[in-house]
This record gives structure tokens, C-alpha cells and sequence, in this order.
């Protein structure tokens, strides 16, 4: 590693949450501190193909807005063989064509950067996807690993794990959409029982409230789930509550630290994509005005919900306060929150004490500290 640090920087991809990501990798393509870092700005297109930018030295705007720029021309449909073959440059860092078996280069890959840091939010991001093949190239990397991933991003199998936790949360019900088709009529009396109207239905793998609807009855319902599966395979289905939404943040690996508690007021008639990214008006109160035992035991609720998802470098943990008696639930936890200086996670450590040019030092502090740890664990069996 020579005096600065290597960062590749992966955005876009192949994901319903293609632009989040785009205004995340803007905003830390801005702020970092080029006198310790060269960032390798790393692009994937909305159908998946890669595209790498020069190192930059420097927050050079007009460059990275036009590496933030979809290929209009990836939008053709074609093969993707084709796609691939027609790139103008690498696809990808050297140390992730790990799967071009006929290259020469193959068997002495020593990869062109330090760390990457993963800002792909939703599908083929959070999910565990990037991190394995991450972990097969062998390379650090910013964030939660392959399975904590995963469970952060299923949100049915992440609200197992939390049940397994004793962590309180509302009643939900879940199917595929194989199963919707073969019985819709028992999964919309299963839902009517169990949680009534309205209620929430959203993808069980998706984020930032895309895909997302508020039912009040069964037209709505039904109306509501095909949205969903537009997105997924499988939907989720939650009670409603009138209730405050509550977020912390939390960061480290074995011995994480969160910050203060902080509360989201929506513009809309619950937060979802609109109110989160598009009309700006919705308020952030940090710290949030709640009793410092409540906010206590949010906090130790949160850090229960990283370590239960074995959670690694950062992770945000959503709440709801119930207006009516003040009972508390964990509504999810996001491996890869917003990440622009005006998110609330950010905003959340700024009002903790941790800058944002910070926030970034720390995070490939932990990725670095967790990949050298791996390097002395044992992967064969030596006989001697």
C-alpha cells in the first residue's frame, strides 16, 4: 500500500434504487480527503454493465458528473455479450475479473486498489450479491459482510432473526408470488385477520421505500400487492401505526458505537420514495425529543439488531414509537443507509461528533481491520 489509500468507489447498478445511489456516490466523490486518498470511480449501468473512470486526485465535479451519467445506449436490448463487448474500457477492476479463466493475468491478480466501497443501495447492493463476489476477488471492502447483507435486505427473513432476538416488533405476514396465485383468496383473509386495515405492503427485498403502498381496504389490497411484485418475488405485509419514526446509527464491528437518536417527520402521509427524495420537505429532528430512557433503550434495541445480523461497519436502525401508548417496535435495519452529507445517518454521527469526511475515515478504517483479520483464518487442512 503506497502513502495514499486506493478507494474504488462502485454506484448505479442494476437496481430500482439506481439513482439513490447516484447521489450518494456524488456526495462522497466530493468529500473525501484527497490528501489520503486516490478514488477509482466505478460505474454500473442500470443493465448491469461496468464502467471505470480515471483515479481521481481531486473533487473534480465536471468529471464525476459525467461518470454519474446512465449510458443511454445500455438501454437498447441487446445480448449481453454484445454489451460487454462493445465497453471502451475495462469493465471492471482488474481484481474483479476474477472469472476470465482464459487471461494469462489470471493467476497473478494483484487488483489495482485498497478497498472498495460498495455505495449500490437495494438489489445486487445490500444483499450480499457485490460482498461475495468482493470476498471471492479477495479485496476489502466498506460495510456489512455476505450474510448480514442478506438478512438486512430480506426483510422477512431479518424480522426472523429479530423474533428470534426478543426484539418487539408489529404483526406482518408474508407469501411469494407463486403462492399469491395459487390461493390469493386465503392470503387476503390471512391479512384482514391477522392485521386489518390499513396496513402496509411492500417488496420484502427493496429499499428506500420503493414499491412501497398504504391500503385502507381489499381493492386497495390487492391493488397494492401487484404493485409490490413488481419488484420482488416476495411481499411483505405490516400493521399499521400511528407513530413516530425513529432512526439511529450504528458503526463498528466487534465493538460497535451508536449515535444519538434522531426522528423523521414525512411530508407525506408515510415516508416513502416522494417524501424521502423528491419533495424535500420532510424534517429531521436530531436529536429527537424523547426522554432519555427512551432513547437509551432505542439505542441498546439498535445495537441488539446490528449484532443479531452480525452487522459490520454501518448500519441504520428504524423504529416506530406508538403515538397512543408509547410502545416501541423496530421496523428494520439498512446496511447501507443514504449516505450524502444531508442523510440521516450522517447527519446522525455529525450530531454524535463524527464529521462526515470522518465518518468515511472510520468506515475504511473497519473495512481494512475486518478483511486483515480474515487473512489468518485457516481455508485448508494441513495434514502436518
Amino acid at each position: 500500500m503506497g502513502d495514499k489509500i486506493r478507494v474504488g468507489l462502485i454506484y448505479g447498478g442494476k437496481s430500482g434504487e439506481h439513482e439513490v445511489s447516484l447521489q450518494t456516490a456524488f456526495a462522497v466523490l466530493q468529500s473525501f480527503d484527497f490528501s489520503k486518498y486516490d478514488v477509482l470511480p466505478i460505474y454500473i449501468t442500470k443493465t448491469g454493465s461496468w464502467r471505470k473512470g480515471p483515479y481521481l486526485d481531486a473533487p473534480v465535479e465536471t468529471k464525476t458528473q459525467l461518470l454519474l451519467k446512465t449510458d443511454k445506449s445500455e438501454t437498447k436490448k441487446q445480448s449481453e455479450q454484445a454489451r460487454i463487448s462493445s465497453l471502451p474500457s475495462p469493465t471492471m477492476p482488474q481484481q474483479l475479473q476474477i472469472f476470465d479463466f482464459n487471461s494469462e493475468e489470471n493467476s497473478k491478480i494483484t487488483g489495482d486498489v485498497d478497498v472498495i466501497f460498495p455505495l449500490l443501495h437495494g438489489t445486487n447492493g445490500e444483499d450480499g450479491t457485490i460482498q461475495g463476489l468482493l470476498e471471492m476477488a479477495n479485496t476489502p471492502y466498506v460495510g456489512a459482510g455476505v450474510l448480514s447483507s442478506a438478512m438486512g435486505m430480506d426483510k422477512t427473513i431479518m424480522k426472523k432473526i429479530f423474533a428470534h432476538e426478543g426484539l418487539p416488533q408489529c404483526i406482518y405476514r408474508y407469501f411469494t408470488k407463486h403462492q399469491w396465485k395459487k390461493d390469493q383468496s386465503y392470503y387476503l383473509m390471512d391479512t384482514e385477520v391477522a392485521i386489518g386495515y390499513p396496513c402496509f405492503v411492500k417488496p420484502a427485498n427493496l429499499g428506500s421505500s420503493v414499491g412501497i403502498s398504504k391500503a385502507n381496504d381489499r381493492e386497495e389490497l390487492i391493488e397494492a400487492i401487484g404493485e409490490a411484485f413488481k419488484y420482488d418475488h416476495k411481499v411483505i405485509i405490516e400493521e399499521f401505526i400511528e407513530a413516530r419514526e425513529i432512526e439511529v446509527g450504528v458503526l463498528g464491528n466487534e465493538e460497535p458505537e451508536v449515535s444519538v437518536v434522531g426522528e423523521i417527520v414525512s411530508s407525506n402521509d408515510f415516508y416513502d420514495y416522494k417524501a424521502k427524495y423528491v419533495d424535500g420537505e420532510s424534517v429531521m429532528t436530531i436529536p429527537a425529543e424523547v426522554e432519555a430512557e427512551t432513547a437509551e433503550y432505542i439505542q441498546k434495541l439498535a445495537m441488539k439488531a446490528f449484532q443479531a445480523i452480525e452487522g459490520t461497519g454501518l448500519s441504520r436502525v428504524d423504529f416506530f414509537i406508538d403515538k397512543t401508548d408509547g410502545s416501541i417496535f423496530i421496523n428494520e435495519i439498512n446496511t447501507m443507509p443514504g449516505f450524502t452529507p444531508y442523510s440521516m445517518f450522517p447527519l446522525l454521527w455529525k450530531h454524535t461528533g463524527v464529521s462526515y469526511q470522518e465518518l468515511l475515515d472510520r468506515l475504511i478504517e473497519l473495512a481494512i481491520l475486518r478483511y486483515n483479520e480474515k487473512q489468518n483464518l485457516q481455508y485448508g487442512f494441513d495434514a502436518e
